[in-house]
């Protein structure tokens, strides 16, 4: 019988100690956004809200989902974060397929992967990638925010990794049977790979979300802001004279709390979707990372 030392469960008690205070210091701000959106003007500008609201109202969402240029930027980031994700994994997918075949069956492939690998430690730069969109004509379009990170090195690597763990015999064995690559793909390493691609979908999915420099640079025109681009023009430049709400609503509403509902509304979507895919982080990960 295995029994626990004095030292391990001194251990034990002080890491779930500093497990659970780094959980509140992620969840104590995320309380304090909601509760201030929820709370009236006075309360808000004199900073009397703590983690429960004061003087519950719900203007500032009423104000934020009437709001025509927030909830376009929902729509055009919802765009993006589903195309983009779908488009990228397709993309990673098929390239890690390639390049976990050995040399035998995929001659020059380490010339390939060499190229990849090149391009995580060098790029064009800022300004040819700029000028490069502008002679696409992709400026303005939600093909802008997809493209140019559609290709996550980072990605292919962890996935190529994975796929050459998957056992030889069962891709001979589709061979034998008359599958193509394709069908190989699809009826082989697919479904034994589940765990890697949900967490690189996650991955990609919450980058999507998440991205904001794109949006600021390729997007002349505000109303065409994915929400993240929005938000960062309210809350760090401070610039409400095109995205957010008109002069006379904030008579009853402080611009305090229709900053955090908006950043609540923003985080809202992640929140629901991460429970269902973070039991394969620890695993996607780790499974596809140990690999050669």
């Amino acid at each position: 019988m295995y029994h626990k030392t004095k030292s391990y469960r001194i251990f034990s008690v002080f890491n779930y100690i500093f497990l659970i205070a780094v959980s509140l210091m992620c969840i104590i701000p995320l309380i304090h956004v909601l509760a201030v959106s929820f709370s009236d003007k006075s309360a808000a500008n004199a900073n009397l809200i703590g983690l429960w609201p004061v003087n519950f109202t719900v203007d500032a969402y009423t104000k934020t989902i009437l709001n025509e240029n927030f909830i376009r930027s929902i729509w055009v980031t919802l765009e993006r974060t589903v195309i983009g994700t779908i488009f990228s994994m397709v993309v990673v997918i098929l390239a890690a397929y390639a390049l976990s075949k050995d040399s035998v069956n995929f001659r020059r492939r380490n010339i390939y992967i060499w190229f990849f690998v090149f391009t995580m430690l060098f790029s064009g730069g800022l300004v040819p990638m700029y000028i490069l969109v502008q002679k696409l004509h992709l400026m303005n379009t939600l093909w802008v925010l997809i493209l140019p990170g559609a290709v996550s090195v980072w990605n292919i690597i962890l996935l190529l990794n994975f796929f050459r763990g998957v056992p030889k015999e069962m891709e001979e064995a589709a061979f034998i049977d008359g599958a193509g690559h394709f069908r190989t793909l699809i009826s082989i390493y697919l479904p034994v790979s589940m765990a890697s691609i949900a967490t690189l979908s996650l991955f990609t999915l919450v980058g999507h979300w998440n991205s904001w420099f794109d949006g600021l640079l390729f997007m002349t025109d505000h109303r065409n802001y994915p929400l993240a681009t929005f938000l960062q023009t309210v809350i760090v430049q401070q610039d409400f004279s095109k995205v957010t709400v008109r002069p006379e609503d904030l008579e009853n509403i402080s611009q305090r709390t229709v900053k955090a509902a908006q950043i609540f509304i923003g985080m809202a979507p992640i929140l629901m979707v991460y429970p269902f895919l973070q039991r394969y982080f620890v695993k996607g990960i780790v499974i596809g990372a140990v690999k050669e």
